[in-house]
């Protein structure tokens, strides 16, 4: 496969707004970084109680699956920030500028009402676990409430970001799919 990889990151200019929200998308990342170190350091440690110890564990694995799912979704942002997605250019390299700018006001609106429509269901089934004190059925018996807030909070960031980037297009602070005219 031939191509070129670059590193981008969203501009933000001096508009606050976007400044802003980079440094949420910025913190979010951070806190999925760390959750993922979080993970790793209670595996070794489930690890050497199972292998070592040749005890058994009660908390460890859900811990580890609700850490890795909470990271993912709380790391959105920022991978949307950093441009990280999979991402297609092969139709707006091929557009005229006006075109392009138009299909990324398209698919960025698209993006947005998708993940606006994921974080209304995802504060919907956070809220019954809330409401309803749901709690696992394991010996641990977590309340589902702190694990599922990870939905509302990953899909309300990622549709800042998503929504900032729009913005960014719309001001021109950032070119369409950030190709440059030639």
């Amino acid at each position: 496969m031939a191509g070129q990889v670059t590193h981008r990151v969203a501009q933000t200019g001096d508009n606050l707004f976007l400044k802003i929200v980079a440094a949420l998308s910025t913190v979010a990342g951070w806190i999925s970084a760390a959750m993922i170190v979080v993970a790793v350091g209670i595996t070794c440690q489930m690890i050497f109680v199972r292998a070592v110890l040749n005890q058994s564990t009660i908390w460890q694995t859900e811990m580890v699956v609700y850490l890795m799912i909470a990271a993912t979704l709380i790391g959105l942002p920022y991978v949307q920030r950093l441009r990280g997605h999979v991402n297609v250019d092969l139709i707006p390299i091929a557009l005229p500028r006006r075109a392009r700018f138009v299909m990324a006001c398209f698919t960025l609106s698209v993006s947005a009402a998708i993940v606006a429509i994921m974080l209304w269901y995802g504060y919907e089934y956070w809220h019954f676990a809330w409401d309803r004190g749901w709690k696992s059925d394991t010996i641990w018996g977590v309340r589902l409430w702190i694990p599922y807030l990870a939905i509302p909070v990953g899909f309300g960031l990622l549709l800042l970001q998503l929504i900032a980037d729009l913005v960014a297009l719309v001001t021109r602070v950032e070119p369409p799919f950030g190709l440059e005219d030639i």
